[in-house]
């Protein structure tokens, strides 16, 4: 049973000491060196102890869910479990505490680390060089859109069109947007895949860049990438990679040898960094060697004797963010990579496509399976088969949260009724795997027998359910 936790402010006490300043520091208040009409009204602070402050944030961080406390499988996220010991190592005062204004001579040690973390990631990809700038897999959308735009530029061209599959991540177009281009959807063919034949009554001059994610998140191998990169090309395009679910084919297949131009990495996806919580994140951008010029600078280089950061990049779009990236989840990345190996990195993507085909094998009978194929690292199902009786996917998302589990995507792709998009990861067990499928057939049980207890779920959690639409259009915040 969770005890209720009340709120910081309801353990205020009138009696409890405030903090006094010394007398140098009185002259310093806010009141006495800035005009009245900056400063801002009096936030009404919790007069409380250390230890109730102690034991109020304690408590409040025993009450999170994450893929330490139980199993993630949120589908297109790869919330997989990463080793501890790369944790420990991006801890390290030698790599936490080093300032990004220390010099290069002072920094050979963490340059070398970004600068090879370049060369694997160039090896896994088929890149040529790659940018750590981006802070994550959106912003590195954004940084190679931007090159893009650049590079055509450069050539004296205004192609304004980005085409994306109606499957695509939401970032893709927002993205696409972002970079001051427009946005095409291209309708999925009945497989889910980009057909060649309805893709070609897109592609003209004043199309850009195709943007795909491959495996797309349906969890399908796009099998006609060949053909339509070579249509892509054919017109004077570019081919855009988005990188999130690289998990699927990582040490087997290859962006640049699919024939795309660029290609973003979810570091904080596929190589052992945090995910969730709003970061840090990671979205490095590998590009062929025709854009290696437009990248963001300074990029590490290697001069045969030291690392060096190279800010003679003359058509650089320039910085897209501070210095050189999150740092600590390079570092993190580059562990992640050096212990497993190739055939480690192998291994993650032969255990994520067996775990995923494992799962859709199971539960395709308590659902709708709209793609029947071998999926990749993720698949989808759908619940319109609940749906007809009254019970809604969010209803058994909702009640996932009482046995345990955080539930899957719900409602994406847009392109599947009632979606409910399943991502094991390589990291889970069968016996976790097998004890999904159990509470899946629980709840699919109930929704027949007892309907109102996944309708009004979640009942165990701190927190009921909400009224969405109201929570998302009237934010209130009362201090008092």
């Amino acid at each position: 049973m969770n005890k209720e936790i009340p709120l910081i402010k309801d353990l205020h006490d009138d009696n409890r000491p405030t903090i006094n300043l010394p007398d140098p520091l009185e002259d310093y208040l806010p009141e006495k060196i800035l005009p009245e009409k900056l400063l801002r009204e009096d936030i009404p602070i919790p007069q409380v102890s250390e230890p109730e402050v102690v034991r109020h944030f304690t408590n409040l961080s025993q009450r999170g869910y994450g893929v330490d406390t139980g199993f993630y499988p949120l589908g297109s996220c790869t919330m997989k479990y990463n080793p501890k010991i790369n944790e420990e190592i991006a801890s390290f005062s030698s790599f936490a505490n080093l300032h990004p204004y220390t010099p290069e001579d002072l920094s050979q040690g963490s340059l070398e680390i970004i600068y090879k973390l370049g060369e694997y990631l160039s090896n896994i990809t088929g890149m040529d060089k790659f940018t750590f700038q981006p802070s994550a897999g959106a912003h590195g959308e954004l940084t190679a859109l931007l090159i893009i735009k650049a590079y055509f530029k450069d050539k004296g061209e205004k192609r304004k069109i980005v085409l994306v599959p109606d499957s695509a991540h939401g970032t893709n177009p927002a993205s696409a947007t972002m970079a001051g281009f427009e946005t095409i959807e291209i309708p999925s063919d009945e497989r889910g895949l980009v057909n060649p034949n309805i893709l070609a009554k897109y592609l003209n001059k004043d199309v850009a860049v195709l943007m795909l994610t491959n495996p797309n998140t349906l969890g399908l191998f796009e099998k006609d990438i060949l053909k339509i990169s070579q249509m892509v090309h054919e017109t004077g395009a570019l081919l855009y990679y988005d990188g999130a679910n690289l998990n699927g084919i990582m040490g087997y297949a290859r962006p640049g040898d699919m024939g795309f131009d660029a290609v973003h990495v979810n570091l904080h996806k596929t190589f052992s960094t945090p995910h969730g919580g709003g970061g840090p994140g990671a979205g490095p951008v590998g590009v062929k060697s025709f854009l290696k010029d437009y990248l963001p600078k300074p990029i590490v280089e290697f001069d045969g004797e030291k690392y060096y950061l190279n800010y003679d990049i003359k058509k650089s779009i320039g910085r897209i963010r501070t210095f050189h990236g999150n740092f600590l989840v390079l570092l993190k990345a580059y562990c992640y990579i050096r212990l497993l190996g190739s055939e480690g990195l192998k291994n993650v993507t032969e255990m994520a496509v067996l775990n995923a085909n494992y799962l859709k094998e199971r539960l395709k009978d308590l659902f709708h399976l709209p793609y029947p194929d071998l999926c990749k690292h993720e698949f989808v199902l759908s619940g319109k088969k609940q749906k007809e009786k009254g019970i809604k996917v969010l209803d058994i998302a909702k009640r996932l949260l009482d046995y345990g589990v955080h539930p899957p995507t719900i409602y994406f792709p847009l392109i599947v009724e009632e979606a409910l998009m399943i991502e094991p990861t390589e990291t889970e067990t069968k016996n976790t795997l097998d004890q999904f499928v159990e509470i899946l057939k629980a709840i699919i049980k109930e929704s027949e027998e007892n309907p109102n207890v996944l309708k009004s779920a979640p009942h165990s959690t701190p927190v009921g359910r909400l009224d969405e639409v109201h929570a998302a259009k009237i934010l209130k915040v009362n201090w008092k």
